[in-house]
């Protein structure tokens, strides 16, 4: 293009500006080439002419189009000059406060002087795995650029990071390093990655100071390198130093401090540990105060020191080595105090011998006092034959010590320095390394000297290998792309530092100057002066010789002479380092000792006398200067970095003030010229700066195209065809294989001709549409003109009409009017006459009544003081009476107070609990009938039994008469014996009756007592319905709290939730310290059998840990899964109660668990005494064995009748109990229900335990004499039948000892049973002798019972009165009160009564589930008592030849069928476990029931549990579990296999719940899964386990399917086009081309959005085939969709690029079809369509308006989901991809800051894409009958025997 082409008018351009470096103007006229002036406006309006000359003033530079400001790298600018880059760099700091920015292969960082939320964890995240160029940028994406390389490329990296003081350079190497530590973390418990981080605040302390510039500034330069072994992992670090200022040890500058490290220790010094230190405030000492301000703003010194303690500790540093460091610290502050005075002829000097400080710095480092105070003031000198010691005067000494401070700091330094490097050091193999270099930019000061003359030095160094790198990397770029090219003309600045460092060099003349006796500064600098004066980069300032001026890459510096060669010599007197290296302290002996001498003794001292001895030879280290090791180290530096890929970090410091966010333009662009920055754009500018893809071009500038040329299919041959028709000059673009390439303003060019397409376009369409809106608006206009006259004429019509009409109502109106008119006239002149009578005569009658009143008033008066004197008179006279009748009165009075106060007291108190006494009243007469009735059917009974008795033992003495009278003494004896026991009988049924009696007595005393309550209670019904009155109108108040109630459920669900989520993060970070442990045992297994070999997760097992759940109790937590599911089932109204007392109950439960183990011991010791017994006596005779079978049958069969109707009843009973608490009844009555309940079920069982007891004895005894008449067996029927030992009555004490009697009374039966030949006579003897035992303990218990109850009345009559009285108070309290005080007591008072009452429920619950509990394992120890007993009799059945008895009296029991148990031998479990777990693949078994094996593996519990062998199912569950989890490790990548056993671990849990046997969770069971259910063992604790188990199996699970989803969501989400040709393409920059991109592999990997919703759909179909609960699948989505949201919206909140209206209509399509696919798959209740809130209205948010107050106002209640800090992100990455679009004002942004907003905004950016929502397993039971399961013969499960 011409000249004149690019000056025209409305072209913007930059001109140069003293103040702001350059200024923007526009051209308002066009420019012809040759004119000498351009004329311009500034911004202002104000009119320029700007001078324009081919050779002094050339042409102004362009302006970029205002699309291309704020690029994300200013190389993809059109216009590559300084102004085009120090614009872009202020408006992306200035208005979207963007501090980095790229520069082709450089990060440009400006500190903000504010500290940013970028650098949290989720940001680290974000940018881990991403190319450079994808995100915005950021140190993290460098880092991850040098991570991403090292890995892939295997060779190692640096980070050179560089820039003047303040810019942020070690706060950016410091972030870099935390990137490293994060994304490479170790994988072993060394935790390098911390003690990396922790050098750091080390190395700030002691190498860190405040100057002028910084108040946190490095006075040294670092290269740390982060080695990595071969998975990348950190594995050790080693830290390099450059050139420490020692200078500022001993001198600082105004409002400038010494390093850190001193002002922590001064200001910790008041500490106990730092005593020894003699350190006071760090004004008081030299070292520290020279700066006059000992204070940073924001700083606490005390708290960064212990934080370096920390640190050190961190590192392995021993806290006697941290003390002896700040000894050492602190001898230096001491030393700087020394004063020295001179003497009197000047030419000397001493030391006091009273100075503190020197006694001070002698103690800290353990020297001797006389010879440091001797040789601070004198020197040795060494000549060829003798050794002198000469005087130093003041001005020397005061050096000599000066330098002597600086020493022994760089020591300590040093010595710090290799320490930490030893801490870091691994004897691990270093694979490769990152190498993170801070050090310090180019400098120029006023004044300038040694320490800047380096630092440029080694900015020289670091600049030509800047230069060469990036021209590499230019000619690389185009030599791949296959395009002609030539050489680019860089600055090579070798010359300059051939100046320095070469032979004859300043660096060679300054050590040779060093060497000469009487060097000095002058000398040196004549020397200069004369060597290179010649040199192009060497200049002698005019005014002065003592300075020089060296051309630098970036500047002139101008540096002074005068202490070169000091600081170069860095002369310290070898007689105090011998002092010092004669030190009592270990620490300070070895820092001056050099690594090849041998440390001398402690007890060695110096000696300081002259000598005639042969001189030392000086030290190697002390002829190296300052400037030769600098230049040493410097070269191995540069070594390193050309061994390694570098990435360049440039800080720039924005302002001289700090101050954030301010951009001083001057500043900015000194130091753009000193880092190189516009080195770079100068070298893309001489080349093809531009690089468009051919399908982004196409895309682009395809309307630049005609239709024909867009027909052709080839987009190469398109581009080619429009470029050579576009540019003329064919050397302004080259065609690359992928990418065209164009030079500086091309592509400006070009959006200058896509503008003017877009114009004429416009003008266009406007002009068609506008013809057709006036023809439009022509038709309209006729069509209304026409209706118009139509409806004109038709109005006029009705007019007229109307008209007619009015004057005919005008008439009838008149009419009506007059005769109103008049009628209202006439009644008003009425009125007024009847009013003025009316007043009239009122007058006269008022005159009339105050007449009659004025003597009524008189007669009044009269009246009032007449009965005033005689009142008074009166008065006097009962005055008298009363004082006499009260002197009479008072002493009754008294009397009477004190009776009616007692009466009072115990009246009132049964008045307020006399509530419900009825009811009480009619259950005990209730209770009295019903024990009458069944004493009298006792009675009845036993009379009929004792007739039968009667009967047989007259049957017997006949038989026995006729078998002869042999045995007739015993008969008789036997007869008298009966007798008394029938005697014995006779007295205890008196006994009895007389008791009944009394208990009658006692019943009228208590029914009178009841009917004067009664009374007394109607006495006070009315008081207490005045009280109800008061409080039902005290409620209203009440309903107002409902909602405070509500959010106080919402907060304890909430609490639930966090409760939950808390547990199952320290599952997950306990999955995770297993897993460590994993792999840290199989490194150590390796590193002994495998060296060298990598880790093979499959072939280890790691589960040691969890082979055995014997130890398990009941945790602190308890089953969690139950109460939870409890909760539910209950609601969270009636559970908020049972929530609050969530930890009371489990404490509960854990005490009924030991309380349960102590009574199943003493069972089982009883069990075993009584089986003992049964042994000795069971071994006698099979008969007796017969008669214990069939009492045994009986008493089965009634206990499981029994036991089946306690159940029931206990059933109703709790049903009622919760019915009753549910409706919050605030009286007393509940409780006393259930007390009167549980003592009438008390003595229920009682009696029917003792009735039962009775009837199965009789029966037994009269089986077995019918079984021994049948078989005529006499002597074998001998022995009695004996009750069975294994049983014990269920609470009844007194029978168990009348039990155990009859058990031992068996062996004495045998002298009997051999005198009665049918032994029916002792039978019956013993029956009844058992009989009277019995009936005796219960008439014991009754009266026990009738003693209890009425203590249990007195009781209540007590607490009854004390009620009473206690309410008698309050009301007379309440009495005494005002309204509103009274109505504020009676709430109070009402609230405590319901705590109360709510108390009492709760403990009411406790007792209730005791019960239960106690009754269930009472049912489980009977049915294992059956279960043997069953066992028994069929061994016997087997073992006798005859028919046993029992069939007689048992009921036949069927052939069982299949009853849902499998059973396996013991040595074929390990064959189950590897065929149903180890071996399983999910497609085996897709074809038969889901959750097969759980299924199978529950089958096998059940039968374990069926023969209650405990061994079995401990084993079965622990090896379950166990190989559940190798196969999970095994497989931690699968998500099949993780569903699979998701799905059956689950379903494993749910079938342990809904077979436990509990009642809350058989309430959806059938009849026949009732039946399966376990009968012997409770797995509640293992149920706790499976839980923790799923809950490890969920997170894997989502862990592997993120894995999966996570590279496809952004592409999916933000980049693929779901609605095509809507995005539109913007220029792409240098970062398009970086070697992020993998070219070998064919670039990263795209995904659409079918492909996202593919994997979704794959996912859920494979949780759903495998039987997965569907809560647990919509939790598992709603976590996915999260994942998704986070992710996609942290990569909007990075990306410049996608932040567009386009791109915000993709993402909404793309949401809309994510939430299609939710309701395509029946998941809207999972709540995973919320998660993706965020991202819909940050898509909302790219599409709205953005520019008035009320769109703010609509944004903010637009976006709830979104913090402000996201809002104004969004904003200020939003970019128009065309000049029709604008962006978003900074005004604009700034109102949606400063908007009052009630927010609870989250401080971090970026939202968390690791966290996890709390899960939950909700009980499913299954409908599934396990008796009717097949396993299929495909799994090899033939061993299984099916029971």
């Amino acid at each position: 293009m011409s000249v004149n082409e690019l000056y025209a008018k409305y072209t913007r351009v930059w001109i140069p500006d003293p103040d702001d470096v350059w200024r923007a103007a526009e051209i308002v006229r066009d420019y012809k080439e040759g004119e000498a002036v351009l004329h311009l406006t500034l911004e202002d309006d104000t009119p320029l002419e700007y001078p324009v000359g081919p050779k002094s003033n050339p042409l102004p530079f362009l302006r970029n189009p205002d699309i291309l400001v704020g690029e994300n790298d200013l190389t993809a600018l059109s216009y590559l000059h300084e102004p085009a880059v120090l614009h872009n760099l202020k408006v992306r700091f200035l208005e979207p406060n963007h501090i980095y920015t790229y520069c082709g292969i450089v990060l440009v960082a400006i500190n903000p002087y504010e500290q940013l939320h970028i650098y949290g964890e989720e940001v680290i995240r974000a940018y881990s795995g991403q190319n450079m160029g994808d995100m915005d940028p950021h140190i993290f994406a460098v880092a991850e650029e040098a991570y991403k390389q090292m890995a892939r490329d295997e060779k190692n990296q640096s980070i050179i990071v560089s820039g003047e003081s303040g810019a942020g350079k070690t706060v950016s190497a410091k972030y870099a390093m935390r990137f490293f530590a994060t994304v490479g973390g170790s994988t072993s418990d060394t935790n390098v990655e911390e003690k990396v981080l922790a050098s750091s605040p080390i190395m700030e302390a002691i190498g860190n100071a405040k100057t002028t510039r910084n108040d946190n500034s490095s006075r040294f330069g670092k290269y740390i390198e982060i080695g990595f072994n071969q998975q990348y992992r950190i594995i050790g670090a080693n830290m390099r130093t450059y050139l420490l200022e020692k200078s500022r040890v001993v001198f600082q500058a105004e409002d400038e401090r010494n390093y850190h490290i001193f002002y922590q220790l001064c200001a910790s010094a008041s500490l106990p540990e730092y005593k020894d230190l003699c350190l006071t405030s760090a004004e008081d000492f030299t070292f520290t105060s020279m700066g006059e301000n000992i204070f940073i703003e924001g700083v606490n010194d005390a708290a960064d020191l212990e934080k370096t303690r920390e640190a050190f500790t961190l590192l392995g540093i021993k806290e006697g080595n941290q003390s002896s460091i700040f000894k050492v610290i602190a001898s230096i502050l001491h030393l700087g105090n020394i004063e020295i005075c001179s003497q009197r002829d000047g030419e000397s000097c001493h030391v006091s011998r009273n100075d503190l400080h020197l006694k001070h710095f002698c103690t800290l480092l353990g020297v001797e006092l006389k010879q440091m105070e001797h040789w601070l003031c004198h020197r040795k000198l060494v000549t060829a034959t003798e050794t002198y010691v000469k005087n130093m005067s003041t001005k020397q000494a005061e050096n000599a010590r000066d330098a002597l401070a600086k020493h022994i700091y760089a020591r300590m330094f040093d010595w710090i320095v290799e320490h930490i490097n030893k801490a870091l050091h691994t004897s691990s193999k270093q694979h490769s390394f990152i190498g993170v270099l801070d050090i310090y930019g180019f400098e120029t000061f006023e004044v300038n000297s040694f320490e800047q003359f380096c630092i440029n030095y080694a900015n020289e160094k670091l600049q030509q290998q800047f230069n060469s790198h990036v021209f590499k990397l230019e000619q690389e770029e185009y030599m791949k792309e296959q395009i002609p090219w030539t050489l680019i003309d860089f600055y090579d600045n070798q010359p300059c530092i051939d100046l320095i460092e070469a032979r004859l060099g300043i660096l060679d003349l300054l050590d040779e100057e060093c060497k000469v006796p009487k060097g000095t500064d002058e000398n040196w600098a004549q020397k200069l002066y004369k060597q290179h004066s010649a040199s192009a980069h060497f200049q002698k300032p005019r005014m002065s010789n003592v300075s020089f001026i060296i051309v630098h890459f970036a500047d002139k510096v101008e540096y002074q002479s005068e202490g070169f060669l000091e600081k170069n010599r860095d002369t310290v007197y070898g007689e105090q380092i011998n002092i010092l290296k004669a030190s009592e302290f270990q620490l300070v002996a070895d820092l001056f000792h050099d690594k090849d001498d041998v440390a001398p003794p402690k007890s060695s001292r110096v000696n300081v006398r002259p000598a005639k001895s042969t001189p030392k030879a000086p030290n190697k280290e002390h002829k190296k200067t300052v400037g030769h090791q600098f230049r040493s180290s410097l070269h191995l530096l540069m070594e390193t970095l050309n061994a390694t890929t570098p990435h360049y970090v440039r800080c720039i410091k924005p302002n001289d003030l700090k101050e954030p966010f301010m951009f001083d333009s001057r500043r900015a662009v000194q130091q753009l010229r000193a880092c190189g920055v516009l080195e770079t754009i100068r070298i893309s500018a001489a080349g093809y700066p531009s690089r468009w893809t051919y399908p982004d071009f196409f895309n682009r500038y395809r309307v630049l195209l005609k239709k024909s040329e867009m027909a052709s299919a080839d987009k190469k041959l398109v581009c080619r065809n429009l470029l050579e028709t576009l540019i003329k000059d064919h050397d302004m673009f080259q065609f690359g294989k992928t990418k065209i390439f164009f030079r500086a303003g091309q592509v400006a060019y070009l959006e200058k001709l896509r503008a003017d397409r877009f114009r004429s376009a416009c003008i266009k369409i406007q002009k068609t549409v506008r013809g057709w809106l006036q023809r439009v608006r022509y038709r309209k206009v006729r069509k209304m003109a026409v209706s118009l006259q139509r409806y004109g004429r038709g109005y006029l019509a009705r007019r007229h009409a109307d008209l007619l009409r009015q004057t005919r109502a005008a008439l009838l109106c008149q009419k009506q009017y007059r005769m109103v008119r008049d009628r209202r006239a006439y009644l008003r002149v009425r009125r007024a006459v009847v009013t003025i009578q009316a007043f009239t005569r009122g007058m006269f009658t008022r005159r009339i009544f105050q007449e009659f009143m004025l003597h009524h008033k008189a007669m009044l008066i009269q009246k009032v003081v007449r009965g005033w004197l005689q009142r008074r008179r009166f008065r006097r006279a009962r005055d008298a009476a009363i004082t006499i009748q009260c002197l009479f009165r008072r002493v009754r009075a008294r009397r009477r107070l004190q009776q009616l106060k007692v009466e009072a007291r115990s009246a009132e108190r049964l008045k307020s609990l006399n509530s419900g006494m009825e009811n009480k009243i009619v259950q005990l007469q209730r209770k009295m009938d019903d024990q009458s009735k069944e004493l009298r059917t006792q009675n009845e009974q036993l009379l009929q039994v004792n007739n039968k008795l009667q009967k047989q033992l007259e049957q017997v003495k006949t038989q026995q008469g006729e078998a002869g009278g042999a045995g007739g003494a015993q008969v008789s004896s036997l007869q008298e014996e009966l007798d008394r026991l029938k005697e014995e009988l006779q007295e205890a049924s008196a006994q009895r009756k007389r008791m009944e009696e009394e208990h009658g007595n006692e019943k009228t005393g208590l029914q009178l007592r009841v009917e004067e309550l009664e009374k007394e209670n109607a006495l006070l019904k009315s008081e207490k319905e005045e009280m109800n009155h008061r409080i039902l109108q005290q409620t209203k108040s009440f309903e107002e709290d409902s909602s405070s109630v509500s959010l106080m459920e919402t907060s304890l669900q909430a609490e639930l939730n966090a409760e939950r989520q808390r547990y199952q993060n320290l599952l997950k970070q306990m999955t995770t310290v297993e897993q460590r442990y994993d792999n840290l045992k199989e490194e150590l297994s390796m590193s002994k059998f495998q060296p060298g070999h990598r880790r093979n997760p499959s072939n280890q097992s790691s589960l040691e840990s969890d082979s055995n759940y014997t130890s398990i109790s009941t945790s602190e937590l308890g089953d969690t899964e139950d109460s939870i599911q409890l909760v539910e089932e209950m609601g969270v109204e009636k559970a908020a109660m049972d929530i609050g007392l969530f930890m009371k109950l489990q404490k509960r439960v854990r005490e009924l668990e030991q309380e349960r183990r102590r009574l199943q011991i003493n069972l089982d010791k009883m069990e075993e005494l009584a089986r003992s017994r049964g042994s000795e006596s069971r071994s006698s005779t099979s008969e007796q064995e017969t008669a214990d079978l069939a009492y045994n049958n009986l008493k089965r069969q009634e206990l499981e009748s029994e036991n089946k109707k306690l159940k029931k009843d206990l059933n109703e009973l709790r049903r009622s109990i919760s019915e009753r608490a549910s409706e919050n009844d605030p009286s007393n009555e509940l409780q006393d229900s259930y007390n009167l309940l549980l003592s009438q079920l008390r003595s229920a069982n009682e009696e029917l335990e003792g009735r039962k007891e009775e009837v199965l004895i009789l029966r037994t005894q009269i089986v077995s004499a019918a079984h021994i008449r049948e078989n005529n067996q006499p002597r074998q029927s001998s022995e009695a039948p004996e009750v069975s030992e294994d049983k014990e009555p269920v609470d009844s004490e007194e029978a168990l000892k009348a039990y155990h009697g009859l058990c031992e009374s068996k062996n004495t039966l045998q002298d009997w049973c051999l005198l009665d030949e049918d032994g029916e006579l002792g039978l019956a003897y013993q029956g009844l002798k058992q009989v009277a035992r019995l009936l005796e303990a219960q008439l014991q218990t009754q009266s026990r019972q009738h003693g209890d109850e009425l203590e249990a009345l007195h009781t209540q009559i007590e607490l009854l009165r004390d009620d009473i009285e206690k309410k008698q108070e309050i009301l007379s309290y309440t009495a005494s009160l005002s309204p509103e005080a009274r109505v504020e007591y009676s709430v109070q008072q009402e609230i405590t009564r319901l705590t109360n009452d709510n108390l009492d429920l709760k403990e009411l619950v406790e007792k209730l589930e005791k019960n239960e509990r106690k009754l269930k394992k009472q049912l489980r120890i009977y049915m294992k008592k059956v279960q043997e007993l069953e066992a028994s009799q069929a061994e016997a059945q087997t073992n006798r030849s005859r028919p046993p008895l029992s069939r007689q009296v048992t009921v036949q029991r069927k052939e069982k069928d299949f009853e849902g148990m499998l059973e396996y031998y013991k040595e074929d479990e390990a064959l189950l476990f590897k065929t149903l777990i180890t071996d399983i693949r999910p497609n085996t078994v897709s074809a038969t029931v889901p959750c097969l094996p759980a299924y199978i593996l529950f089958m096998c519990i059940r039968h374990a549990d069926y023969v209650n062998d405990d061994q079995k199912v401990e084993s079965l569950l622990t090896s379950t579990i166990n190989a559940i989890k190798k196969v999970l490790k095994k497989n931690n990548e699968d998500f099949e296999m993780t569903s699979f056993w998701l799905a059956n671990t689950s379903r494993l849990l749910h079938c342990l719940k809904q077979y436990s046997g509990d009642e809350a969770f058989m309430t959806q069971n059938t009849g026949k899964q009732n039946e399966h259910c376990l009968k012997n063992f409770d797995l509640a604790e293992y149920r706790q386990v499976l839980s923790d188990l799923s809950i490890q199996i969920y997170q894997q699970l989502i862990k592997v399917a993120e894995g999966i989803i996570q590279p496809m969501i952004v592409s999916a989400m933000l980049e693929s086009e779901s609605i095509p040709s809507l995005a539109g393409v913007k220029t792409m920059g240098y970062r398009n081309r970086s070697s992020s991109m993998d070219v070998d592999s064919g670039g990263p990997a795209t995904y659409t959005l079918k492909a996202l919703i593919r994997q979704l759909g794959q996912f859920h179909g494979t949780m759903r085939d495998h039987g997965l609960d569907p809560e647990i699948v919509g939790q598992v989505v709603r976590q996915l969709f999260h994942c998704v949201n986070a992710v996609t919206l942290n990569n909007l909140l990075l990306r410049k690029d996608v932040c567009s209206w386009s791109n915000g209509m993709q993402l909404r399509y793309n949401t809309s079809q994510m939430e299609e696919w939710l309701r395509a798959n029946n998941l809207s209740h999972s709540k995973a369509a919320e998660t993706l809130e965020p991202i819909i209205q940050a898509a909302q948010l790219l599409q709205v308006k953005k520019k008035t107050t009320q769109d703010a106002e609509a944004i903010c209640s637009l976006c709830s989901a979104l913090s402000t800090q996201q809002i104004v992100k969004i904003l200020n990455l939003y970019t128009p991809l065309n000049e029709f679009e604008e962006r978003v004002s900074v005004s604009f942004i700034r109102s949606i800051q400063t908007r009052p907003q009630q927010r609870h905004d989250p401080p971090q950016l970026l939202m968390d894409t690791k966290h996890m929502f709390p899960v939950l397993f909700p009980y499913t039971p299954s409908a599934l009958s396990l008796e009717t399961l097949h396993i299929p013969a495909s799994l090899g499960l033939d061993f299984l025997i099916r029971v």
